[in-house]
């Protein structure tokens, strides 16, 4: 009897110390390091440590959208960035864009900044419009990312597909701006917060030019994830005027098996730190606290919509 005691005491403190173990991981799904998401991913690490000082933040590189939305349907990570338009095809379920099946354990915590859609060619290229792009070598992200996605669907509205360009390149942003200082690459597309790292580095190396995207395409595209925008004059050097372009809303998403009183720690703590955000990038000057709980394509998580309602910004 003692023996059984002992044993019926040891599972269950073993069991204890699972879950506790369970709870103590947070990680933070990002993209690569020369982007937006990584630096931001970063500082939530920071702020969640101190909001949750018993659990363990760590920040992870990624493909972005797709890998972090997959991921997370998998458990394997607690929160994630990821654009609109991949989410919502992660939560349809859309093989093509690299969602076998529908992602329901996706879970919203917060609408954050706009991405923006940056076509940036090399000024020796002649490149000057998406129509002269046509026959010149191009990166577009990395396979299946939300960058790769943004850049089917751009090329479509503007009634362009992959193949009329002499060249492809499926890359993540610091590469694809290496080829291009190399000579090797004549544009690449990048979507990301302004003033992503990647460009900077790229104006400074070799002159640059912005590709506009006009309206009329981004009416064509026909997706409410995508809306008119502009890369204001002087985001990048040598770069003088306002250049129109496409805006991506992008999403802070965790899974159902998080628990909510960890989500609602974790959305609070970063509206409550957004200067230190700000400070890591200047991209998360646009999170808008009054906007966080709108247009999700995913369920808001139970935690967030918790912050959310005591902040008076849902019924």
């Amino acid at each position: 009897m003692k023996l059984r005691h002992t044993l019926a005491a040891g599972a269950a403190a073993l069991c204890l110390s699972l879950s506790a173990s369970a709870a103590e991981f947070i990680t933070v799904l990002t993209g690569g390091t020369s982007g937006v998401y990584y630096p931001l991913g970063v500082a939530l690490t920071q702020i969640y440590g101190k909001a949750l000082p018993d659990a363990k933040s760590s920040v992870q590189a990624t493909k972005a959208s797709a890998e972090n939305l997959n991921l997370l349907q998998a458990g394997r990570g607690e929160i994630a960035f990821t654009l609109g338009d991949s989410l919502n095809e992660a939560w349809k379920g859309n093989e093509e864009a690299g969602f076998k099946t529908p992602l329901k354990k996706l879970r919203g915590v917060a609408a954050i900044y706009p991405n923006y859609i940056q076509i940036v060619a090399a000024a020796d290229s002649g490149i000057r419009t998406l129509a002269d792009l046509k026959g010149k070598r191009i990166a577009v992200g990395a396979p299946k990312s939300g960058t790769e996605l943004n850049a089917r669907d751009i090329f479509k509205g503007a009634g362009m597909s992959y193949k009329d360009f002499a060249k492809v390149e499926y890359l993540p942003f610091g590469e694809s701006v290496e080829l291009m200082k190399n000579r090797q690459l004549d544009a690449t597309l990048i979507s990301a917060g302004l003033g992503v790292a990647a460009v900077r580095d790229l104006a400074t190396a070799v002159p640059i030019v912005i590709v506009p995207i006009p309206p009329e395409v981004v009416t064509k595209i026909g997706e409410a994830a995508y809306q008119a925008g502009a890369i204001p004059a002087d985001t990048y050097k040598g770069q003088t005027a306002a250049i129109p372009t496409v805006a991506v809303q992008n999403f802070l998403v965790t899974h159902d098996g998080v628990p909510a009183d960890t989500v609602y720690a974790m959305t609070k703590s970063m509206f409550d730190n957004l200067d230190q955000m700000s400070a890591a990038h200047a991209a998360a000057k646009a999170i808008d606290k009054t906007k966080a709980a709108a247009g999700m394509p995913a369920p808001l998580h139970p935690g967030a919509e918790k912050y959310y309602r005591e902040a008076g910004l849902v019924k």
